[in-house]
């Protein structure tokens, strides 16, 4: 197996990883990233497998387990109990709880708020300057629904925000020791907010996800407090944080494409986000732990090995799409992996796509002569994928 050197960091790679990932296909379904020592596969079929062989797992073996350093325990101790973390029988039971409360009826109630914020935050947006729209639309939309959804004060945006960016530095190339000490007293302050929260729940319920989730039952047992919490800041993180960088990745390249308007009508909206969500996902690497020896399309592993599922490689393979590297919004549906596959498939995804399909359209509308106004500039988050900024006028 061939290795390679890219350093996740490089300021051209944040800018476009695209490049890196052609030159790793050409060496096969399987290469050695150098810098994270560590397998990955750029290749669709491959990540499909990986994503549904329960021979692979997010959990760490056990014999594999290292001890949590102390000034990270607040953190690991909420991720103890997030059902991204965990594999049979534990996943099974969070996740069919979850879903008891997250329906699809619940999230399809959703459509006029999000259509309703997403006018009210067009109506806050400078007139006659450039502006933001990360700052006014992308962040704010997904993070007040998802407190409206949980049902947790929307007051609280911009603490909810700064804990979740705060959390998932743990997961990003650049992590270092600061980022870290700030994860975990975002972690420990976000736990026990929510702990206060829950509690006040149990003694008054009301029309929200937090107590539909308290209620769900699944054969006589129930979500613990613990188990809660954890959900509630999963779904929060979760709920939000992906969702902001591809409104903005969404925006900028139906901008930098001159897509026409006509693209985001009621009978191609649907199309269009898939394409936006292929072609520029917000999430670029996810790992699975080998369970087992077992063989991938010729590459073997051991138990404990770790491989990469380069996701956003995967979304523009040859092998699965026509001319992969183009922003093609007429192009036939079909499955791609930004939301993962198998057992781990996102649950929150129903809720990204409706807000996708609801607000782009209004803000096209409403703003027909959005124009880009400064170069579009990637941040430094790898493994994922989103903007600075997006300096724009209307």
């Amino acid at each position: 197996m061939q290795s390679l050197n890219q350093s996740p960091t490089d300021r051209r790679f944040v800018q476009n990883p695209y490049p890196f990932y052609e030159t790793a296909r050409a060496l096969g379904p399987f290469f050695h990233w150098a810098d994270y020592d560590l397998v990955c596969t750029p290749s669709a079929s491959a990540c499909n497998a990986i994503f549904r062989d329960r021979r692979f797992g997010r959990e760490v073996p056990p014999e594999l387990a290292q001890p949590v350093a102390p000034h990270t325990a607040p953190f690991y101790a909420v991720e103890a109990h997030s059902m991204l973390e965990l594999e049979p029988p534990r996943h099974t039971r969070l996740r069919s709880l979850v879903l008891r409360a997250f329906t699809s009826r619940r999230i399809g109630a959703m459509q006029p708020e999000v259509a309703a914020l997403s006018h009210q935050l067009i109506d806050r947006m400078p007139a006659g300057e450039a502006f933001d729209l990360i700052d006014t639309f992308a962040r704010p939309l997904p993070v007040i629904i998802i407190a409206r959804l949980l049902g947790v004060p929307e007051t609280m945006a911009d603490q909810l925000l700064a804990w979740s960016n705060a959390m998932v530095g743990m997961y990003q190339a650049r992590r270092t020791r600061a980022m870290e000490d700030d994860a975990a007293t975002a972690a420990a302050a976000f736990a026990d907010f929510l702990r206060g929260y829950v509690k006040e729940r149990r003694a008054r319920p009301a029309d929200d996800l937090i107590t539909q989730l308290i209620a769900a039952e699944m054969e006589g047992e129930r979500l613990s407090t613990d188990e809660l919490i954890t959900t509630c800041i999963l779904l929060l993180n979760a709920g939000h944080e992906a969702t902001v960088h591809t409104i903005g990745n969404g925006v900028k390249l139906l901008l930098e494409t001159r897509t026409p308007p006509d693209f985001l009508a009621p009978d191609r909206v649907e199309g269009t986000i898939e394409e936006i969500l292929r072609v520029d996902p917000s999430l670029h690497m996810f790992t699975r732990w080998a369970y087992e020896e077992v063989e991938v399309m010729g590459h073997r592993f051991q138990r404990g090995d770790r491989v990469g599922l380069l996701l956003a490689a995967a979304n523009r393979d040859p092998g699965a799409w026509d001319r992969p590297g183009k922003f093609l919004p007429t192009r036939p549906a079909k499955p791609h992996l930004t939301f993962g596959a198998g057992l781990h498939f996102c649950v929150g995804a129903p809720l990204a796509r409706l807000e996708l399909q609801t607000a782009l359209p209004i803000l096209f509308q409403r703003l027909p002569g959005l124009a880009l106004k400064e170069r579009p500039r990637y941040a430094d988050l790898y493994h994922f994928h989103g903007l600075e900024r997006l300096i724009v006028s209307a």
